[in-house]
């Protein structure tokens, strides 16, 4: 189906259509709406060649990694996002450009991409704190979000981020309301902001319930199912092991029931386990009924609402920052329960 047989079964103009479909804010949300599902009924896939020689746009957008972040190209997380921003890229006609590229080159990758007009615009992955590639995109004037938050960088620019300080601090009062106060927390690489963020909630809630911070109880580090068991291994050898865990991800939080099946211990009896990311598409935390208590944030809608924003920013031709804050979900499941006081 072609853009004039889609126009006239829903009785629209074919500059209506065409301006739904890639996200221009003078379209109202029910028109979208009704076109997206028009297009996804009559499988109507747009003449991308057309597109660009009437735009004048590439129809691409960018997604850069670094060599030493290679690991996302496999990480399941990573994978959840890019499907969701895959699903609005197609919608809107647009192809997604990924590049893996030394970590020397990464900045001067931005800027070729630029230059040659390869891309419309670019997705940021994993924000450090001071992230040097903000300032530097804002001054290539192309449009661009940020999956993510970098605290320290004063330069506006958009992002969608969920609240990690508060998803970490409720997670923990959660485990201290059951009556657990030695909480081992197993944290990402710190250097990252969401990392920094969620540290920053285990303390806050620790410090709340005037319960000191320990830091042998305390890991950061790539966030894998292997360092989540190694992690676990050490603090359940110390002399004052913790009754409880809260950890970044699913994934290291699969090592932690490894090493405390290994112990012969029973998690959510002996030992609570709580995570964060528990909505992955292909790591379901049990299906019925949850495996893992986890604060839940679906990745891959992070995803869909980040490709989203940014072909509305494409569309439109503004410059305008735009930003969100989305709280993550307590879900209760099997891997807690009462601390050794409430037993």
């Amino acid at each position: 189906m072609n853009l004039r047989e889609l126009s006239e079964r829903l009785n629209l103009s074919q500059t209506t259509v065409s301006r739904a479909l890639n996200g221009y804010p003078e379209v109202n949300e029910a028109t979208r709406k009704r076109v997206a599902d028009a297009a996804t009924l009559y499988n109507y896939r747009p003449n991308i060649r057309a597109q660009r020689l009437a735009t004048g746009r590439s129809m691409s957008v960018g997604h850069i990694i670094p060599f030493s972040k290679k690991n996302e190209m496999v990480n399941i997380v990573f994978a959840d996002f890019i499907t969701g921003a895959g699903e609005i890229y197609s919608r809107h006609g647009y192809n997604m450009t990924l590049s893996v590229v030394r970590d020397e080159d990464e900045i001067e990758t931005y800027r070729t991409l630029s230059e040659q007009g390869a891309v419309d615009g670019i997705i940021v992955h994993s924000p450090t704190r001071d992230d040097p590639r903000i300032p530097f995109l804002a001054d290539l004037d192309i449009p661009f979000l940020v999956h993510g938050r970098a605290s320290e960088v004063t330069t506006p620019y958009s992002w969608l981020d969920v609240n990690n300080t508060r998803a970490i601090e409720r997670g923990t009062e959660y485990l201290l309301e059951l009556g657990h106060s030695r909480i081992g927390f197993i944290n990402g690489q710190e250097h990252m902001d969401f990392a920094q963020r969620r540290r920053e909630g285990y303390l806050a809630a620790l410090r709340a319930q005037g319960v000191a911070a320990d830091k042998t109880l305390m890991r950061s580090g790539e966030m894998s199912e292997p360092f989540g068991h190694a992690s676990t291994v050490q603090m359940l050898d110390g002399p004052h092991p913790p009754t409880a865990f809260v950890t970044s991800s699913i994934v290291p939080a699969l090592g932690v029931r490894r090493a405390v099946q290994e112990r012969g211990l029973h998690m959510g009896r002996d030992i609570s386990i709580l995570c964060f990311d528990d909505d992955i598409s292909y790591l379901p935390n049990g299906l019925e009924t949850p495996v893992f208590t986890a604060m839940r944030s679906s990745v891959r809608a992070a995803g869909r609402r980040c490709a989203q924003i940014l072909m509305e920013q494409i569309a439109s031709g503004s410059g305008g920052v735009r930003t969100e804050l989305w709280d993550a979900e307590l879900i209760v499941g099997q891997s807690t329960g009462p601390g050794p006081q409430r037993t």
